[in-house]
């Protein structure tokens, strides 16, 4: 929050090439189902989150995008393909994971439910792990180094060698 009040958003793309800023209230945080969502996301759902009259400023690059249909473009990083906007003509949506913060974002509804997948519902039932318990890759992920940009904002990125 600023000094007025006023929540402060930021998040950008896997590789860093795509970051924005939002000033301003967050609305609808959601989950699309539509097999729309399903294919630009590669997912079996599109978490989504409008921006309305929040202001919403590019700090990194700006987003390629693509005319999914005759209403709407979404956005997307074309250096490494993360998801990133939902562009109609009410207004612009945010994929949820490409924040810095996708935990302070709450969802309040679900749309096209008519193509949701049927075991989306159980999702939380299913057994859960931490990434190292599983045994078979603990080795690889203890060597990992990510080359994924951190979750907030750089001066430049990549870093220099």
């Amino acid at each position: 929050m600023t000094l007025e009040n006023t929540p402060i958003y930021t998040g950008g793309c896997q590789c860093g090439a795509v970051r924005f800023r939002i000033e301003g209230r967050l609305h609808d945080g959601s989950i699309c189902h539509c097999r729309m969502c399903q294919k630009a996301f590669g997912s079996l759902f599109a978490p989504l989150v409008s921006v309305r009259e929040a202001d919403l400023t590019w700090t990194r690059g700006e987003p390629k995008r693509f005319q999914s249909s005759n209403h709407v473009q979404r956005g997307f990083c074309e250096n490494c393909g993360t998801p990133l906007t939902y562009e109609a003509p009410d207004g612009i949506a945010l994929a949820i994971g490409a924040f810095d913060h996708p935990e302070k974002i709450e969802m309040t509804v679900q749309w096209g439910v008519e193509n949701k997948l049927p075991y989306t519902d159980t999702l939380s039932l299913l057994p859960g792990h931490t990434s190292m318990e599983d045994t078979q890759s603990a080795e690889f992920l203890s060597t990992l180094i990510s080359y994924q940009h951190p979750d907030h904002d750089t001066d430049h990125w990549p870093p220099s060698k």
